[in-house]
């Protein structure tokens, strides 16, 4: 009853035939006799390749959001000169999406489960495509707005539902790293974004940005063949009474029959504590004190990850780049692109180590080096603008220090809030206490980039990103205080670790960092 796993000797066979550092209780397997006690594990490569396959089409809709953010720095340049709108109406135009797809984060909650998740992702990009086809033919800026209205709640009910989905499909060994998917689709698309404006800059000014826009359309309409593709999420089967349904699905997701049963019976045992919608909102307006831990974790870390700036640098990094000294819209543009690509490689890089490192050393790295980056950049631009730095210099620190945010937060804070916010929360609370994860981040997001320009010219706009720098320095300390190690383990363990009821205290051992251990097998164990 007590028992307790080693690793020592045995070694998880990770995803794709990488090495993990952990391995789920529920995937060990008795010593072999000849082994002379060495510890076992499943294989189950197949089913991590469907797994794989379907975090990937759940991810397609973050390629909208990317693609947007990304497309819009440079659409703005050209929407100006056609529409000649004023720069209110710009950071209205660019800030406006994060305000409205909070209204699809909040209402996603809802329909995710009402209609399964599935179908969430595919109500979301319908959405999106009505958006940008009303916006691709927008003669006004009314009718632009108008359609940015629509875009925005199919691109918010995308971002909520699919790292949902994806952690409610996944092992608890993998969950990390596929949870990291929308991240990086959200990367790709802004990059796809970057590249549209260098390719369409050349067209003329009242049709380049209707081209760079209607170009969005095409990976939503790849949703249609994803639906036919992807399974439900097998907890929402269970929340609907579809047993079978449930563990048919689980037997394509896990490495075993063995391993499925395991699993269906642990969300069988959290979907009992599960009540109405009512009452999760209810319990999320009165929570306990282990509910406002996790709230004060989940709400965290998505505020941080956008109060830090990100949304200043990907929408207006044209207008960072100009103020360093940069002139030509070509050079803007092309500088861009260098961001996009830091971006994604970056988010590689975070995929891979998600689940070696771990969520909590990587969210350290992060936040210090978004820290780093922000108060180099107001400093170089602060000198610039005192003549004290030459001018060549002034833009090389501006596209290093840049590129550098975007790669800290692609390797840690970026990815992570995904992961952690659709991980620490019990069953009955996820998809509400998601929805206003995403909304907050949301809030955080259009606030950041509704106001830059006018912060900018307040205080200029080393100004501003010196209050960025000082904002991360509080994320760090964040991030030491109410951040826990979650790799490695279980939706339904992960209650344990903020004094919820866990798994038995001979399952696991958190230490000081609050991370996995695996122990040698004992025997004649005790369990209190």
């Amino acid at each position: 009853m007590g028992a307790e796993v080693a690793a020592a000797g045995g070694s998880l066979p990770g995803f794709l035939g990488r090495k993990s550092r952990y391995a789920r209780m529920d995937d060990v397997l008795p010593p072999e006799p000849e082994d002379g006690g060495g510890v076992r594990v499943r294989g189950g490569g197949s089913s991590r390749r469907y797994v794989f396959a379907c975090s990937v089409f759940a991810s397609l809709n973050h390629v909208l959001l990317g693609y947007d953010v990304g497309v819009m720095s440079g659409c703005i340049i050209f929407i100006q000169k056609d529409l000649h709108i004023t720069e209110v109406q710009q950071e209205v135009l660019v800030g406006c999406l994060s305000f409205i797809s909070l209204l699809g984060s909040l209402a996603a909650g809802r329909t995710s489960d009402a209609i399964g998740r599935k179908w969430t992702i595919g109500l979301a990009a319908a959405v999106f495509q009505a958006g940008a086809a009303v916006m691709t033919f927008s003669p006004s800026f009314a009718a632009l707005m108008a359609g940015r209205l629509l875009a925005g709640i199919g691109i918010g009910i995308g971002i909520m539902v699919a790292p949902v989905y994806i952690s409610e499909i996944s092992p608890a060994a993998l969950r990390g790293t596929l949870a990291s998917f929308p991240e990086i689709f959200i990367s790709f698309g802004i990059l796809l974004g970057y590249v549209s404006n260098l390719a369409f800059s050349g067209l003329p000014d009242h049709i380049n940005w209707r081209v760079m826009l209607g170009a969005g359309i095409l990976p939503s309409i790849s949703i249609a063949f994803v639906l036919l593709v992807i399974p439900e999420s097998p907890r929402w089967l269970v929340m609907q009474g579809r047993l079978a349904d449930a563990r048919g699905v689980l037997a394509k997701v896990s490495d075993g029959e063995e391993e499925a049963q395991e699993r269906l019976a642990e969300i069988e045992e959290a979907a009992r504590a599960t009540g109405s919608g009512k009452a999760a909102w209810r319990e999320l307006l009165r929570p306990s004190p282990v509910v406002r831990r996790m709230l004060i974790t989940g709400l965290g870390v998505q505020f941080f990850q956008q109060a830090t700036g990100i949304d200043a640098l990907v929408y207006y990094s044209p207008t960072i780049f100009r103020d360093s000294g940069m002139t030509t819209e070509s050079q803007l543009l092309a500088a861009t692109v260098a961001v996009g690509f830091s971006k994604v490689a970056f988010i590689v890089i975070a995929i891979v180590l998600v689940d070696r490192v771990g969520r909590k050393p990587l969210l350290y790295i992060s936040t210090v080096g978004i820290t780093a980056c922000l108060a180099v950049l107001a400093a170089s631009l602060a000198l610039l603008k005192h003549g004290a730095l030459p001018g060549g210099a002034a833009v090389g620190l501006a596209v290093l220090t840049v590129c550098g945010f975007v790669a800290f937060f692609s390797v840690g804070i970026g990815p992570i809030n995904m992961v952690l916010s659709s991980e620490i929360f019990p069953l009955r609370l996820r998809a509400q206490a998601v929805a206003v994860g995403f909304g907050l981040n949301r809030m955080a997001s259009g606030g950041v980039a509704m106001s830059f320009l006018s912060i900018c010219r307040a205080v200029t706009v080393a100004g501003a990103f010196a209050a960025f720098a000082a904002v991360s320095a509080m994320s760090v300390v964040f991030v030491h205080l109410f951040v826990p190690e979650t790799s490695g383990k279980t939706l339904e363990q992960i209650e344990s670790l903020f004094g919820g009821v866990g798994v038995a205290s001979g399952e696991l051992e958190l230490g000081g960092a609050a991370r996995l251990e695996h122990k040698r097998l004992v025997p004649n164990a005790s369990s209190s």
